[in-house]
């Protein structure tokens, strides 16, 4: 999950003797979420290792990032901040605010299964003062849920990944002036995809993978990392998690053939990486879901 103390923007915010956290959690899948209050303070923000998704829920109205000083915020503005910006802002008046942050595999993640693309081939756009009401929808939905609550800190995070999905969908681009090199193939890489999600059941050895793309395991996973944003163990856990998450949502299957279907050994190995990965159980998650 991602720490709230390895978050350059939360600690940042955090530090300030005028601004206020209402809220925070981690979601587990490298999210997390923060409701703010702030007032006549100033933020500076240097190359943050993640991602941040920012909703003006209230004021904002004397906000403004100081190399855009005739531009400010408002109610239900959004601002994107990704990895690596760098942006300077002034807080004058009154401002209340909703944070979702997100690692950098989060987005690789996301780049592959939902957009069929090398991470690395794109990036998030920085954004400032953004109308996008279904996203602020999303955000005004993430603040009204119990964060301290456990299954509804799991709804919390299936709504986090949706509001991320759309992120993805709507506010990527791709790099200019990029000129790739090593890595996987496209076609690798979608062979590698497909493989991966028709075998989930099974174990899935690097061996395996590395076979399919003619290469051997220690090169394989170099240049696997370098496509994915991620190493290949990683990966695969993700994809199966996700695909239990589908399940829990969508059936009424009992947990131990969920686990069987998603390539964990047993009931107790799927409960121990589900709980790790997300802070709850999967019978916990399911029942957030019946509410």
């Amino acid at each position: 999950m991602a720490a709230l103390e390895t978050l350059q923007v939360f600690q940042a915010l955090n530090r300030s003797p005028n601004a206020r956290l209402e809220h925070s959690a981690e979601l587990g899948d490298g999210m997390a979420a923060a409701l703010w209050s702030n007032h006549h303070d100033a933020q500076d923000y240097e190359a943050p290792s993640h991602h941040t998704l920012s909703c003006y829920i209230a004021g904002g109205t004397g906000t403004f990032r100081r190399d855009q000083p005739g531009t400010k915020g408002g109610p239900d503005k959004l601002c994107i901040l990704p990895a690596d910006h760098q942006s300077g802002w002034v807080i004058n008046g009154d401002i209340r605010l909703a944070h979702l942050y997100f690692s950098p595999e989060q987005f690789a993640l996301g780049c592959v299964t939902l957009l069929d693309r090398e991470p690395r081939e794109l990036q998030l756009r920085e954004r400032t003062f953004l109308e996008d009401p279904q996203q602020v929808r999303h955000f005004r939905q993430l603040i009204s849920l119990n964060w301290d609550e456990p299954g509804e800190r799991l709804l919390t995070s299936s709504l986090a990944h949706e509001m991320l999905s759309h992120a993805l969908l709507s506010q990527v681009g791709v790099r200019q002036g990029l000129r790739l090199k090593g890595g996987l193939a496209a076609h690798q890489r979608r062979q590698l995809v497909e493989f991966i999600d028709s075998q989930l059941a099974e174990a899935i050895s690097l061996g395996q993978l590395a076979s399919l793309c003619a290469l051997s395991e220690y090169h394989f996973a170099r240049m696997f990392r370098v496509s994915f944003g991620l190493p290949p163990h990683q990966y695969v856990l993700a994809r199966r998690l996700s695909r239990a998450r589908e399940l829990l949502r969508a059936s009424s299957q009992p947990l131990g053939e969920i686990a069987l279907a998603c390539g964990f050994a047993s009931a107790s190995h799927f409960t121990n990486r589900f709980r790790q990965a997300l802070g709850g159980t999967p019978g916990e998650y399911r029942q957030a879901f019946l509410r």
